[in-house]
């Protein structure tokens, strides 16, 4: 066994691999980028080095300034994590070159299964089924179009070096097929440094089911069940879980058996995850297609750990170091079923934009919960972190795990209300909803269960009105009384010598505004008055930031976190926000944006899509931004007319960066561009 690995990598796998190392008495060594020199990836490692400025190009991509520091540390080994060199055959073998192991498949496995066409002919020759497309290396806009009209639409057009949803659009005519294929192939080639594509008829009502393998360098190689990741957005992972609802013994044989057969083609060692699209039959039975190998350890291997009672990076780890596989096939075993949910900083409202910011407030379950194997919580971020616009957008992973699919509901729906971060927009609310839709319940799963519940899961109500007033108000009152000295002059309860007292707040929530009073008789009894409703209320602070509510006859315990002049609330019956509103302060708000069309966040201008003097609709399409290692579309917020461009394609902007001005319909246009 190793002594001392590298973990070329960062965030919450990077923490995931040395929790493993240590407990197993390896050491580890960090790298870091600027931008993460205080990173907690950086504070669990025993050493860490400094690589390179924040872009991944200069940093973590760097094949030869990590294999630099892996020598100069005396590192045996290189962990890549997922992402960044962990599917790249070059690094793999650089670091064999360099007599450093690479905890992964070897070189000419990665190449094999890296292109997705070259894959698609292994798999066919091993007898893996395959989804009808074409899969060739002539790459002629016209033929591509000429295919995809042959397979017939819906298509699905996707990079041959691509991986986690980028350089991949669903095509379903053949007018938009153009414009999409330039798209795919554009985000593509700044992902992957190719823009090679696939065409592939597109499964319409399809089960993503991905097979965990495991081989050594014996020649051994077993399947550790499934995972059904159909829970997608923009085509990533959103909720993950194992074992697949519904799965017969007989087909989860038949998938595990072919998953290991691809991975036996290509002379597969280590972790690696064949992908199946499934679709259901007419006898209620599924039929699946091999969709790709993920040469590496997945983002969602929690959820087969937690099934199994294994720890896959310590299997990584004894594998590369020579060991044979722990167990075989007929010793593994599925115990209990598990959820893992993708913590983002994204706004779901927002089309999942990426958000940036700092975690004013990181809150987790309870520590109790992890202790008995009921949650876990694998994260790279802690309470103050930045979440910057240089990597992806995931914040934590939440796992959790019950006897069967009910409790593993449960349990997901109460912790993920136990999760409370304040600072930039996030996706839990909107997780919290997705795990207590119909169908996900109902086990009703396939990729277009997000857009199936769109009404459930987009615009839902916060919390209700007069509780959002009653928790502001009772963090108001409970501040005040920590803050109160002996002087009973000095008090701020609200006492009088006659007569009621009377407080009045003026919040924002969901755009509108309203005035909440809060009357307290002298006897002690108190009122809130929101509207037209009148409760009787009372407070009692259990914490800093929990409070225990009472309006009328129902009781409520609230989390409330004062953030700038905004206050967040969160409960087992939801989340809430509001807005402070001093009417001097905020005297000048309300004045809109008007004809500026601004970067939501920092990013690359990757292209124009209206030109100066065109008139444009509302709703159209008017920028692409490239951020977080996705595009993002810029779309006219009503109808007029393109004035300016204020920035060139290729330009580097800010957050907030105004890109063009959108005046009238009938407005006169101002110069072209910059």
């Amino acid at each position: 066994m190793f002594t001392k690995i590298l973990i070329a990598n960062r965030g919450e796998i990077a923490c995931r691999v040395a929790a493993t190392a240590r407990r197993l008495g390896i050491r580890t060594v960090a790298v870091y980028s600027d931008a993460d020199a205080q990173a907690a990836h950086v504070a669990v490692c025993d050493e860490a080095v400094r690589i390179g400025p924040p872009a991944p190009k200069e940093s973590y991509l760097r094949a030869d300034r990590i294999l630099e520091v892996a020598k100069a540390t005396g590192a045996q080994a290189v962990h890549p994590g997922y992402g960044f060199l962990s599917e790249n055959e070059g690094f793999a073998q650089a670091c064999a070159d360099a007599g450093i192991a690479f905890i992964g498949p070897p070189p000419s496995a990665i190449q094999a299964m890296g292109l997705k066409a070259e894959s698609k002919r292994l798999m066919a020759q091993a007898g893996v089924p395959l989804v009808p497309g074409y899969h060739g290396a002539d790459q002629d806009p016209a033929l591509l179009r000429r295919e995809a009209d042959r397979i017939g639409y819906p298509v699905l057009i996707k990079a041959s070096a691509g991986g986690g949803g980028k350089g991949m659009r669903i095509v379903t005519q053949a007018g938009e097929f153009d414009a999409a294929l330039a798209s795919c192939q554009r985000e593509a080639r700044n992902s992957f440094g190719d823009d090679a594509v696939l065409i592939e008829r597109y499964v319409t009502r399809p089960r993503h089911i991905e097979i965990q393998v495991f081989g050594d360098a014996h020649g051994n190689c077993v399947y550790l069940f499934e995972r059904d990741c159909s829970v997608q957005r923009r085509h990533q992972k959103v909720l993950e879980e194992a074992p697949a609802p519904g799965l017969s013994e007989a087909r989860r044989r038949e998938m595990g058996e072919a998953a290991v057969a691809a991975a036996k083609a290509v002379g597969y060692v280590g972790a690696g995850t064949v992908e199946f699209i499934a679709e259901p039959t007419a006898d209620g039975d599924l039929r699946f297609f091999f969709m790709e190998m993920n040469t590496r350890l997945q983002v969602e291997h929690p959820v087969t750990e937690a099934i199994t009672g294994l720890d896959l990076v310590e299997w990584q780890l004894r594998v590369a170091s020579g060991e044979p596989l722990p167990l075989k096939q007929e010793e593994l075993r599925i115990h209990g079923h598990a959820i893992e949910a993708r913590i983002c900083a994204e706004n779901p409202d927002a089309n999942f934009l990426p958000a940036t910011g700092t975690l004013d407030v990181y809150r987790t379950p309870p520590a109790t919960q992890f202790e008995r194997g009921e949650v876990r919580v694998d994260a790279g971020v802690r309470e103050g972190d930045a979440i910057s616009p240089h990597y992806d957008s995931m914040i934590a992973k939440l796992i959790v795990w019950g006897a069967d699919r009910a409790q593993a509901l449960a349990r997901l729906d109460a912790t993920l209300a136990q999760t409370h971060i304040v600072g930039l927009h996030t996706n839990v609310a909107f997780l919290r909803r997705v795990a207590a839709s119909r169908s996900f319940v109902q086990a009703d799963l396939d990729t277009a269960l997000i857009e199936r519940e769109r009404a459930a899961l987009f615009g839902a109500p916060p919390l209700p009105l007069d509780w959002v007033a009653a928790g502001v108000l009772a963090h108001q009152l409970a501040t005040e009384q920590r803050a109160q000295d002996a002087d009973p002059w000095s008090r701020r309860d609200g006492w009088r010598m006659q007569g009621a007292a009377l407080r009045r707040v003026e919040l924002e929530v969901a755009e509108q505004r309203h005035t909440a009073r809060l009357e307290r008789s002298h006897g002690g009894s108190a009122e809130l008055v929101v509207g037209d409703k009148r409760h009787a209320y009372g407070s009692r602070a259990l914490g800093a930031d929990r409070h225990e509510l009472h309006l009328g006859d129902q009781r409520r315990v609230l989390a409330v976190y004062r953030h700038g002049e905004g206050y967040h609330l969160f409960g087992t019956e939801g989340f809430g926000q509001a807005l402070e509103h001093d009417p001097l302060v905020h005297a000048g708000d309300g004045v809109g944006e008007g004809g500026r069309l601004t970067a939501p966040m920092p990013g690359r201008l990757v292209a124009f899509l209206a030109q100066p003097g065109e008139a444009v609709t509302r709703g159209q399409p008017l920028a692409v931004l490239e951020a977080m290692k996705m595009e993002h579309t810029i779309v006219a917020p009503h109808d007029g007319r393109v004035e300016a461009w204020l920035y060139a394609p290729g330009d580097q902007v800010a957050e907030g960066g105004e890109l063009l001005t959108l005046g009238a319909v009938d407005a006169v246009p101002a110069t072209a561009a910059v």
